[in-house]
């Protein structure tokens, strides 16, 4: 492979899902101590999130805690129940180029707005002839990281 023109910097994200939030609400906020900051609702990902996090700064990291609108539909984001782990990049465009180039499948729906706010992708769970490689059984969320994030991460 070729070098890569951008650099994963950490974790940005963990995203457990459940058919009650209240329930993942309760040990994660009341029991363990996270903060909430913001919800997130939408049909077209089929989710009614609570984005909390711990720590501060660049150091900071989200618990999203989902559940379905229609337990019915798809996505099912509350199976499996840690859904997704998010990652912090540099250069999202740049990482979607040269991984898809380098075999990669992402999941439909391409860069778009991320419940945070942030330019989003996510890189498929399983790979198929066209793009063998996967998360091989992992949904793994591409998440662009703003300046300071990406300052206070790179040295």
């Amino acid at each position: 492979m070729s070098d890569k023109p951008f650099k994963i910097l950490g974790i940005q994200q963990i995203a457990i899902g459940g058919e009650n939030k209240a329930r993942l609400q309760k040990l994660w906020i009341d029991m363990l101590g996270f903060e909430y900051k913001s919800t997130f609702v939408s049909e077209r990902e089929n989710v009614d999130e609570d984005i909390c996090a711990i720590g501060k700064g660049v150091h900071e990291v989200e618990v999203d805690l989902m559940q379905p609108l229609n337990i019915e539909k798809k996505p099912a984001v509350h199976q499996t129940p840690l859904n997704h782990i998010g990652l912090w990049v540099d250069d999202l465009p740049k990482a979607v180029e040269w991984l898809s180039a380098n075999g990669l499948r992402f999941a439909p729906g391409g860069i778009r707005k991320g419940a945070a706010g942030y330019d989003i992708t996510f890189i498929h769970p399983k790979g198929n002839d066209e793009f063998p490689m996967s998360g091989e059984g992992v949904l793994i969320e591409l998440v662009q990281a703003p300046p300071e994030v990406i300052a206070g991460l790179s040295s």
